[in-house]
């Protein structure tokens, strides 16, 4: 195993005790809403401003070298569109379930099939983080340390928002399963290595859900989220990225 494999390994066992362990941080929860999750939000999205979507230009011009997807020749952005979108349906799917079953049993949580669909697209998505860790432009220990520290903060928003949807079912099974999609992910990556139009896919597809997952938690109003850290992490990280 080299030493670019290695390090991609510890970041996705490291990216993994993050989800075992994120639904245990009870200081995150109830309303206002966190400093730490509003902070974790700003710096997720930070890096993917600063990191991801400059990657996603370089990999415009791979696409526009290589064509080997015609229809997405001028539009890898799309792709960043269709995660987006994908998402924002996860997350609708997830709220009206909820009250279907409220209306229907007085639970609040969601159907099973509806904790299946939302499980399976967030095992998919943490499978694309993991093979991302193995295959990026820069593989160097600062790269996969900022990289896996963004999507680290950004597991602890989207573990507080799957936990609130999914109560049980994700603290019994759910947290296991996308923890699963990391290492699967990362598996992958050591004996698949894709070309640079193609790794611009799963690049457009995850700053594209990374922009939703983050903004869907803090500009509800009944969250009352907190502006000021969401900004100290936005602006504190990005000029970290800039300096290193």
């Amino acid at each position: 195993m080299s030493s670019v494999e290695l390090l991609a390994l510890t970041a996705a066992l490291a990216l993994t005790l993050v989800h075992l362990t994120a639904g245990k941080l009870r200081f995150l929860e109830g309303i206002p809403r966190s400093r730490w999750l509003s902070l974790a939000g700003g710096i997720s999205v930070a890096y993917v401003f600063v990191h991801l979507l400059p990657e996603l230009q370089e990999g415009q011009a791979a696409f526009e070298e290589e064509a080997w997807l015609p229809v997405l020749e001028r539009h890898v952005w799309l792709i960043a569109l269709a995660g987006l979108a994908l998402f924002y349906g996860l997350e609708h799917l997830a709220l009206s379930s909820r009250q279907q079953r409220r209306d229907q049993s007085g639970e609040d949580a969601t159907t099973p099939a509806a904790f299946r669909v939302s499980i399976g697209s967030f095992l998919l998505y943490n499978a694309l983080i993991g093979y991302l860790l193995v295959h990026r432009e820069d593989t160097g220990v600062v790269a996969v340390v900022t990289f896996a520290f963004a999507m680290a903060v950004h597991f602890l928003v989207t573990d507080f928002s799957l936990q609130e949807h999914h109560k049980r079912a994700y603290a019994h099974t759910g947290r296991w399963v996308v923890s699963l999609g990391l290492l699967a992910g990362w598996a992958v990556g050591l004996a698949v290595e894709l070309s640079p139009a193609a790794i611009a896919v799963p690049l457009a597809f995850l700053g594209g859900g990374v922009i939703l997952n983050v903004l869907k938690e803090e500009l509800p109003s009944e969250r009352r989220s907190r502006f000021l850290p969401f900004l100290a992490g936005a602006g504190g990280y990005a000029a970290l990225l800039l300096a290193v």
